[in-house]
């Protein structure tokens, strides 16, 4: 995996960045599409199926009210600053309103993704995956 890592960042001359420096927007961000990744590559390896099939089983996992009661399931185990980093995407004004979600519910999972966002930025790829595992049971 690390070496996919290292190929991956020096291909692309992608160099390690200043977390602090993100809003917690920008956070959230790149957080959706790793989060995203991470469970349609859950979803394919439960089998091959019809793309419409696989998009529908994605979506149980990746809307706002599935990502805030993942959320709950994992809250219990992140650390101090892990947790403020989540508030601080729950808080975030991102000035768009959700179509199909809860306010709540949307601004949860706002915060989830500037967190696994963060993790991502920080390289901190086994805890992601170790929050995700717990969450999505």
């Amino acid at each position: 995996m690390q070496d996919f890592i290292d190929y991956f960042k020096d291909s692309l001359n992608i160099k390690d960045v200043n977390t602090k420096q993100y809003s917690p927007l920008v956070l959230a961000y790149i957080g959706d599409s790793v989060y995203d990744l991470i469970i349609k590559s859950k979803v394919i390896a439960e089998g091959n199926s019809p793309v419409n099939r696989l998009h529908k089983k994605t979506s149980n996992y990746v809307k706002a009210s599935a990502q805030a009661k993942m959320f709950r399931e994992i809250e219990d185990m992140l650390t101090e600053e892990e947790f403020n980093i989540y508030k601080r995407g729950r808080n975030a004004k991102s000035g768009t309103v959700p179509k199909n979600a809860d306010l709540i519910d949307y601004r949860v999972a706002t915060g989830l993704e500037a967190l696994i966002g963060f993790l991502y930025l920080e390289n901190r790829f086994k805890r992601i995956i170790e929050l995700i595992v717990r969450g999505v049971k």
